[in-house]
């Protein structure tokens, strides 16, 4: 029995890889798809693990081939994407694969995949909650906060595009929200 795709997409700071953790434990035979990039491994990374490391030259060839479901070149020579044979490969074993995107990625995805796909966004309860959350993180400066916001701005006007939006307005009903959501999906 081939899997199923899950696509996430969020504004950073909408609690968007907590709820994905969570949704990773509850025995839904989830796994997350492996990324490519163009960035050197850190630490203990190992190819084929936590990525798919390749030059920035082998990048933009399998580019060229169309050979990414989507990607986005980060920086200069900085890239980032999935790859459809991984996604492919993973689907095949009976997995249902969970991809963690931007939301042009998100959307190019679900384009591709279509009623195969579940794409979810997770919604913040309103702009201002979002940059108290990042306020509240101390990691980042105030000059970043302001740059995640405006891009949060920008992210939301994508909500509609997905086929459901979770509100995180409160994590706990958040996050069994979308657990019946996948549920309910995975069932069909």
């Amino acid at each position: 029995m081939k899997g199923k795709i899950i696509i996430f997409s969020a504004p950073s700071g909408s609690g968007k890889s907590t709820i994905i953790n969570f949704l990773m434990q509850q025995n839904l035979n989830l796994a997350f798809s492996i990324s490519a990039t163009s960035r050197p491994p850190r630490g203990t990374e190992q190819h084929g693990i936590e990525y798919f490391f390749l030059s920035p030259e082998e990048f933009r060839q399998r580019i060229d081939r169309g050979e990414f479901l989507e990607y986005e070149e980060v920086y200069k020579d900085r890239y980032y994407g999935t790859l459809k044979e991984q996604v492919e490969k993973q689907l095949e074993q009976g997995q249902n694969v969970v991809l963690d995107v931007d939301v042009k990625g998100g959307c190019n995805i679900k384009k591709y995949y279509g009623d195969r796909a579940l794409s979810v966004f997770i919604q913040p309860p309103s702009v201002e909650a979002l940059r108290q959350r990042l306020i509240g993180r101390g990691t980042d400066s105030p000059e970043v906060i302001e740059d995640r916001i405006a891009r949060a701005e920008y992210e939301l006007s994508f909500a509609d595009k997905f086929d459901t939006v979770v509100v995180n307005d409160d994590l706990e009903k958040a996050q069994q929200e979308a657990l019946r959501i996948l549920k309910d999906f995975l069932n069909e």
